[in-house]
């Protein structure tokens, strides 16, 4: 998957928790919302001042593609045949090691319990 259909596949499955998502699908999301919201930050700088005036474009567009990214990455977890309820670890910050390692790691071969294989599809 290119960064383009990561995207596309993204914002179609704005809520959709189930089925799966590769790591390519994965990251290039987390670098999408990443830039997006980095440009956003730098247009609240140009408009606002110094970076002690709180701007608005960026923190609008971080809630924006909050629900995407909370989606792509239970569907993440999924792909490694985990349950989205995973994703909760986040909150206990040594968590994020562990998450981090997931996403990095290749998915299961072949149809799990969540749905088919995404590459398989490709």
């Amino acid at each position: 998957m290119d960064f383009g259909q990561a995207i596309k596949s993204g914002f179609r499955n704005y809520v959709t928790f189930a089925g799966r998502a590769a790591r390519s699908e994965f990251w290039f999301w987390c670098l999408f919302a990443f830039l997006l919201i980095a440009a956003g930050g730098i247009i609240d700088e140009a408009i606002f001042g110094t970076p002690d005036n709180n701007g608005l474009l960026a923190p609008l567009m971080a809630l924006a593609l909050l629900l995407p990214g909370i989606s792509v990455a239970v569907r993440r977890l999924h792909d490694i045949d985990r349950a989205g309820g995973w994703l909760f670890i986040y909150f206990t910050g040594i968590g994020i090691i562990l998450l981090l390692v997931w996403d990095c790691t290749k998915g299961t071969a072949g149809p799990n319990r969540f749905g088919p294989d995404p590459l398989a599809q490709a």
